[in-house]
């Protein structure tokens, strides 16, 4: 056969082949142009066999060296790199000083398929930098704020020339979950709205007022469960005064922990209100324990940490809480002041459509005065006209002063939470809201960073996506589902938000889960008639839910059956071959002395011969004084079984390891961890 011929068939170059040859053991010249056609069969199997050793070589290879990288990792001694939020493949590459080629590769190995250009998160890079022998460290943190609004907020709010008059505090109420927030401000402005809450959980922002000693005080209820970190950073933005609610029989939890560094970040004054101390099992002095610990030391402990222990149930020392707030006030008086006769300029606190009164949102006036007639601006968009504003009582209002919280009728389209409304001074400045496809503001934009990232189609082509379908009653819910999403940040699986809107799940978003594969969410809102038909017919479940941290856990449920398992290469030892007993069916028996660690029933071996892999086999026998056992020590001869097609010869090594399919675990901060 024509040895170009009998190379096209073996797919590899002529010269190739003509060169390894004589390796090979045939007796075939460097220019010939011919082999016997008796010798093809032994060529091509002696071909197969030399490719598998140079499989199994660079199989030990890689094997030894991710070994040593994921040593010098866990030793401290690798190499640190700093990486950003973001970065494309080519720019982390570059980051490692490796070939793009090479990276690629560990990606297409952890299940990443991305692309060149492609962007991936900090926490998939550490994961293949470690991976490759490096250690990360964060370049800088993206924000999750809106910086043109936040930055010109903070502008309105501290303009030279301005006129400064006393307003009423903003105070947030912060804490962990089911620690009494809301039914602490239930007892000050006497209006019960527990009831109406799933769980003990507050789902929406919501802003009310109280007096005290005829001091108007404004509140800002934020939810307290791990979910809405993002609603709760906002109210923080927005407020002057902090309650930090801690649980007397519960102490300081996981939320109360991020609350607490959410106030400090923020800057802001604060009271601690341990509540619950008329159950039984209640001790403020462990609080405050707990409270020193995180460098909050309480004044009657010679702190500067103003501690008030009360019972918003029973109503149990929440008059001295007030005291304590308008003495934190009147400390502040120089910063709680804005200037009442400009143009106002607020912060959206909660936004909704409602199916009477179209758009809805309530509106915390931070400076200026809000007229009925006002044009409502948005990110330098038109969003309507103020045409009704209720105080948080339900009675109409002509106009609100700072620190005042309206809801208010007359939007265009239903604003995001978090975003800064002002009035402008010229509306002819403003954008239609119409000519505004790739806005920020709206429902199809509510996010955070990371929530944008996910979005981007070549993102998600990096891990296996579970596609998700939300619809939710009010935006503030949505935002707080979406802010949840953004949480499950894992380089294997992760969820995509495919579509999200308000009100009643319908057939479009049937049809949509089932083409997309979706899961198909319902967060306070139900299914038509229609939808529920159509489910039915095409066997779409439609998930509903009423509290938002038994969705999040549902979610990562899911997700942790998508994840795929790990393989993980362990070296065990080496042995020589010192006599070759029979030949089975299965493979060989051999007789072996062990010259380093250790060997075990089921391991995988490498054949060597002068230092280069023949074969693979598996121990499928192991004996020591002809004993059956379960592992061989060093130094120590034994007897073997080894299943494969190895020709085995006496003074070969066996090189042994094992591989073992780990499962990886998906673990998602507030969400159980199985």
């Amino acid at each position: 056969m024509n040895i170009s011929e009998l190379a096209r068939r073996m797919r590899v170059s002529p010269d190739e082949l003509r060169s390894k040859l004589p390796l090979l053991g045939f007796d075939i010249g460097e220019k010939a142009l011919k082999i016997p056609d008796r010798d093809v069969g032994r060529v091509q199997y002696a071909w197969r066999q030399y490719k598998h050793r140079q499989d199994l070589q660079r199989k030990k290879v890689e094997q030894q060296a991710r070994l040593d990288r994921k040593k010098r990792v866990q030793d401290g001694t690798a190499e640190k790199i700093s990486i950003p939020q973001t970065l494309t493949v080519r720019e982390f590459a570059e980051r490692l000083n490796m070939s793009l080629s090479d990276v690629m590769k560990e990606l297409m190995r952890a299940g990443v398929l991305a692309s060149l250009n492609e962007r991936i998160d900090f926490e998939t890079a550490t994961i293949i930098a470690e991976d490759l022998g490096y250690i990360t460290e964060i370049e800088g943190a993206e924000s999750l704020k809106d910086e043109d609004g936040v930055d010109r907020l903070e502008e309105a709010l501290s303009e030279e020339g301005a006129i400064r008059e006393a307003r009423p505090p903003v105070i947030v109420v912060m804490g962990h979950v089911d620690h009494g927030k809301t039914l602490l401000l239930d007892t000050i402005r006497s209006a019960n709205v527990v009831s109406g809450e799933h769980g003990g959980i507050t789902q929406h922002i919501g802003a009310y007022q109280a007096v005290r000693n005829d001091r108007l005080l404004t509140f800002i209820d934020t939810p307290g469960h791990e979910a809405f970190t993002v609603m709760r950073s906002r109210g923080a933005k927005v407020a002057d005064i902090a309650i930090l609610v801690v649980a007397a029989d519960d102490g300081i939890q996981p939320q109360t922990r991020e609350a607490i560094d959410i106030i400090k970040a923020a800057g802001l004054p604060f009271v601690v209100a341990i509540n619950k101390i008329d159950k039984e099992g209640a001790n403020a002095e462990m609080v405050k324990g707990q409270l020193g610990e995180h460098g909050l030391v309480p004044e009657d402990w010679g702190g500067k940490t103003i501690c008030v222990p009360v019972s918003a149930k029973t109503g149990q020392h929440v008059d001295q809480l007030l005291d304590m707030l308008i003495l934190v006030a009147d400390m502040e008086k120089e910063t709680i002041v804005a200037d009442p006769h400009r143009r106002a300029i607020g912060t959206i606190i909660e936004s909704h459509v409602d199916k009477g009164q179209g758009p809805v949102a309530t509106v915390l006036v931070q400076t200026g005065t809000l007229k009925r007639g006002d044009v409502l601006g948005v990110r330098a968009v038109n969003f309507g006209k103020v045409r009704a504003m209720k105080t948080w009582d339900g009675q109409d209002a002509n106009e609100a002063a700072p620190s005042t919280p309206v809801r208010i009728l007359g939007f265009k389209e239903a604003p995001s939470v978090g975003d800064v409304l002002e009035v402008p001074e010229d509306v002819k400045n403003l954008e239609k809201l119409k000519s505004q496809p790739t806005r920020k503001a709206g429902v199809n934009d509510v996010s955070v960073t990371k929530q944008v990232k996910s979005q981007d189609e070549d993102t998600e082509k990096e891990r296996i996506t579970l596609n998700l379908i939300i619809k939710s009653d009010v935006l503030g819910s949505l935002e707080a589902i979406l802010g949840m999403v953004e949480k499950i940040d894992n380089p294997y699986v992760g969820a995509k938000v495919v579509q999200k809107g308000l009100g009643n799940v319908n057939d479009a978003e049937v049809l949509n889960a089932e083409a997309t594969g979706a899961m198909l969410i319902a967060f306070n809102v139900k299914a038509t008639s229609a939808a529920e038909s159509l489910a039915r017919d095409k066997n779409i479940s439609i998930h509903s839910y009423n509290v938002i941290y038994k969705l999040f856990e549902d979610v990562v449920d899911k997700l942790r059956l998508l994840i795929p398992a790990e393989h993980v290469y362990i070296e065990l030892g080496t042995a020589e071959v010192l006599a070759v007993f029979k030949k089975t069916v299965k493979g060989m028996v051999i007789g072996g002395q062990v010259k380093k660690g250790v060997i075990q029933l089921g391991a995988t071996a490498r054949v060597t011969r002068a230092g280069e892999i023949l074969a693979e086999g598996k121990v499928i026998g192991l004996q020591a004084g002809k004993v059956d056992v379960k592992e061989v020590q060093q130094g120590t001869q034994f007897g073997m079984e080894l299943a494969g097609k190895a020709k085995i010869e006496v003074g070969d090594v066996l090189e042994f390891y094992t591989e073992e399919v780990k499962e990886r675990t998906l673990e998602v901060h507030g969400a159980k961890n199985l």
